[in-house]
């Protein structure tokens, strides 16, 4: 039984109809990190990980929330939802609900169902998978067409405001636009994207730490809000400058005595990062590896000296991959602190990397690593239905 039969099942045993299933993946960021908020360049993909969303409309305005995961119900009515969140589970989907609502959109009561095999707290965007995959059932059960780029910027909204994790657009975008073997290089400003083929001889392999973060703790914002103070300083001597991905290195270190040593470090990462996802998509248009290993390594040292978000368990993970045959490529991704770091495996050496890193690790760092071989996956979609009439659902 797959595992829309299973949630469908699930489901009815919970409330009692059929239902629609969607489902929306996590991602990982293959490089660009924290540059997503600077209005800059990412390149994540989406993954084999996802939420898994059952949801059929009430005559009512109750809104029953139920996770397997945490097998835990939460109830509310639409007319109910504050504007801000409680610190539970559930602040995710009815975030969504909340921005949905706040936009203007007319949508109906539901008994919805929510499973998810995102690992929580490694950095793979579990929250987005939340957001996107609760936000196209909500639409869909409404009847509403859901364009998938205004979904990613009210599941921001969500978590930058209901939630209060002032995260970028990257995570929500790659959940709802990515597509199966490919990356997206994202223009976070525009959101413009490209759809990038990667070699076809690379596995993306993600090396858990098992160290989890809660960027939502602070220091994520902290280094938000350490960007957003450089840029009027750097604005005063180079007016053009809007946001850190209007700054070039060489106008940075012309700069530098207008910045602390903090704030300098903090911005010639971004600035760095960015130039550093244009060369790695330059490479995956081209179909290439050479040059990714220097790429990557001068992302994970930039993040782990000039932006300060690595920890000891994530240095170590990336220097015990670095050892092994078949490697294109290590860096920690996602926020920091804990979490992953992707890898790109020949896909030949991508078992034995799997193993030796895992045994490696446990013994330099005590803790059993959990280490996925992925592809590429796509973006939101409805899997299943046992209800009629489905509305009309556009990419």
């Amino acid at each position: 039984m797959n595992k829309a039969h299973e949630l469908l099942t699930s489901f009815k045993a919970r409330f009692g109809t059929g239902a629609s299933v969607y489902r929306a993946p996590g991602r990982v960021n293959l490089i660009g990190e924290h540059t997503d908020y600077n209005e800059g360049f990412v390149l994540p993909a989406a993954i084999g990980f996802s939420c898994w969303v059952g949801i059929a409309p009430r005559s009512d305005r109750k809104l029953i929330v139920y996770s397997e995961n945490f097998r835990e119900a939460h109830e509310t009515t639409w007319d109910a939802l504050a504007a801000r969140g409680s610190g539970h589970w559930w602040d995710y989907p009815l975030g969504v609900a909340w921005a949905l609502q706040e936009a203007g959109y007319r949508l109906r009561g539901a008994d919805i169902y929510i499973a998810g095999d995102v690992p929580l707290g490694a950095g793979l965007s579990s929250s987005a998978a939340i957001e996107v995959s609760t936000g196209y059932a909500l639409l869909s059960a409404a009847g509403h067409a859901v364009d998938r780029t205004t979904l990613a910027l009210l599941c921001q909204r969500a978590e930058n405001e209901f939630v209060g994790m002032r995260c970028g657009i990257m995570d929500q975008f790659v959940s709802c636009h990515g597509q199966a073997g490919h990356a997206l290089m994202i223009d976070c400003r525009s959101l413009e994207y490209r759809v990038l083929r990667l070699p076809a001889q690379v596995r993306l392999v993600i090396c858990n730490t098992m160290v989890k973060h809660k960027l939502q703790a602070g220091e994520y914002n902290v280094r938000r809000a350490e960007c957003e103070e450089a840029v009027p300083k750097l604005s005063n001597a180079v007016p053009t400058i809007r946001s850190l991905r209007d700054v070039s290195l060489e106008q940075l270190s012309q700069n530098q005595s207008l910045l602390s040593e903090t704030l300098f470090r903090r911005c010639r990462h971004i600035v760095s990062e960015n130039e550093r996802v244009r060369q790695v998509a330059e490479l995956f248009e081209q179909g290439k590896t050479q040059g990714l290993w220097e790429l990557m390594a001068a992302s994970h040292q930039s993040m782990r000296d000039d932006y300060e978000i690595s920890c000891r368990e994530l240095d170590a993970m990336v220097e015990i991959a670095t050892r092994q045959r078949g490697v294109y490529g290590a860096r920690m991704t996602g926020g920091g602190f804990g979490g992953c770091t992707i890898n790109f495996v020949d896909v030949e050496h991508a078992p034995e990397f799997q193993r030796r890193v895992s045994a490696e690790y446990e013994s330099a760092i005590g803790l059993r690593p959990d280490i996925y071989i992925c592809e590429a996956s796509q973006g939101a979609e409805l899997v299943e239905t046992t209800a009629e009439n489905l509305p009309k659902v556009t990419r």
